[in-house]
């Protein structure tokens, strides 16, 4: 029989307990919690490790870019000179003796609305013209505000 045997008052009968004691099993979990809570942050070191330099050759820059820039007044310009919308798809073929995998620099005005900016992205994609770089300017991350010096209390008079 599971569990203790108690006898009742008269002494005849008998009394199951079907109770469980979990108290061994408590204890059992919070001893593997603390293990699992001390061998967690241990198997996280980080170990410093010195690579090796790549060897790869980087990647050869076109002697003249192609560059489509989108101005604020919503113009395109191919190189230095203006295009229309419509004759950016020729302009390009021209330019690059119908060279379909040349990289095409996009560069637009930071107040070009995204929508314009897709537009003409969609262009370049209809002339035939895949390979896409978007152009930006590179910026220094933000220097932290500097502290200002703490100025010494002076006792209430």
């Amino acid at each position: 029989m599971a569990g203790g045997i108690r006898e009742n008052s008269s002494g005849d009968d008998l009394v199951e307990n079907h109770e469980i004691n979990v108290t061994p099993f408590i204890d059992v979990m919070l001893v593997l919690l603390i293990i699992f809570m001390v061998a967690a942050p241990l198997s996280t070191v980080d170990v410093n490790v010195d690579l090796p330099a790549s060897t790869a050759k980087p990647a050869e820059r076109p002697d003249e870019p192609v560059y489509v820039t989108l101005k604020e007044d919503m113009s395109l310009s191919l190189g230095n000179d203006t295009v229309a919308r419509e004759a950016l798809g020729t302009s390009l073929d021209r330019m690059t003796d119908g060279n379909k995998d040349a990289r095409i620099f996009l560069r637009a005005d930071k107040t070009v609305d995204y929508g314009q900016f897709m537009e003409i992205m969609n262009l370049l994609r209809d002339a035939g013209y895949l390979k896409i770089a978007l152009v930006g300017l590179e910026s220094l991350p933000a220097a932290p505000a500097p502290v200002p010096a703490a100025t010494p209390m002076e006792p209430a008079p």
